[in-house]
């Protein structure tokens, strides 16, 4: 399915420097802000206390989170789990805290601002919990990284499977530096974001690098140049039509999901930006630069032995 289809092939690859460079600024300003201010880590991650509420009614979190920052509770997170009229609420993690205590005083704030609720459950969540957490999130990207090398490897050549890498990594630090530099809260279900946008750019690196490899195939007299400007330039409208779909989605959780998916909403927002950019503007130049051509794809006739060059036996 297209929308449009452009016949003159748009000359990326004359361009490949700019993109290139203007992406190695980003990312090395990512790299920064990562390494000065750090992530602004969840209650997930750091400890803290969860507290969990049963209303009779729905409850309404907006008017809970907005009675917890009126008593003083900073980098909350409040949610409902397994139905409308159960919230979870986690604090932070403070110094010579007492769990009791404080689930006294939350239950207090909300029977001034949101009355109703009953006190079901008040858990310590220690920093153990949080650096196992943490761990855990590091080998899952890991093991998202080797998956996608593996397979690029093998469905096509050493050479995509570098550049596709280095693109999609460059849009995972991108989004981590956007939450370092804001100090937006960095939660399990950001971290799902970051995989997810790492496996959907990867996506669109395939689908490039598919059209790359049949017209090194199909069309002889290309230089690489001009093959991966044609690749680019005959999926722009399959690219157009998912990217600006999945923006959509994103957006509309992003504008009307409320607190609790807007930071996932927010990283998934920047990284199918970035990740339309990267795939195209700078793992192809990528590949390029590493030397891919036609030879790559094209196996070489075997020759027969006592057969002359056009394959007649003497």
């Amino acid at each position: 399915m297209e929308f449009f289809r452009i016949h003159k092939d748009i000359p990326f690859m004359r361009h490949a420097l700019v993109f290139n460079v203007i992406s190695l600024i980003t990312f090395l300003l990512a790299v920064f802000f990562l390494s000065t201010r750090g992530l602004h880590l969840s209650v997930e991650f750091t400890g803290g206390t969860l507290i969990e509420a049963h209303y009779q009614q729905t409850a309404d979190l907006a008017k809970i989170r907005e009675g917890l920052t009126k008593g003083g509770y900073t980098d909350i997170a409040v949610q409902n789990f397994g139905s409308s009229q159960d919230v979870m609420i986690r604090l932070p993690l403070k110094e010579e805290q007492n769990s009791a205590k404080i689930g006294e005083d939350v239950m207090r704030v909300l029977d001034a601002e949101a009355p109703g609720a009953s006190l079901r459950r008040v858990e310590f969540v220690g920093p153990q919990v949080g650096r196992e957490l943490a761990e855990n999130g590091a080998l899952a990207l890991m093991l998202v990284i080797l998956g996608i090398v593996g397979y690029l490897s093998l469905r096509f050549e050493w050479r995509f499977s570098l550049a596709a890498i280095i693109a999609n990594l460059h849009d995972v630090v991108i989004i981590l530096g956007a939450f370092a530099f804001f100090q937006w809260e960095f939660s399990l279900a950001v971290l799902a974001a970051v995989l997810a946008v790492l496996g959907y750019s990867v996506n669109e690196s395939v689908i490039v690098f598919d059209r790359v490899r049949e017209t090194f195939r199909r069309v002889r007299g290309l230089t690489t140049p001009q093959v991966l400007d044609h690749a680019i330039t005959s999926t722009i409208s399959r690219t157009i039509i998912t990217h600006g779909c999945t923006e959509m989605m994103a957006i509309s959780m992003l504008l009307f999901g409320g607190e609790t998916l807007h930071y996932f909403a927010m990283a998934l927002t920047i990284g199918i930006v970035f990740g339309i950019y990267s795939s195209v503007l700078v793992a192809s130049p990528l590949a390029m630069w590493l030397g891919v051509s036609r030879e790559h794809f094209i196996k070489p006739k075997k020759q027969i032995e006592g057969a002359n060059e056009d394959g007649a036996v003497v």
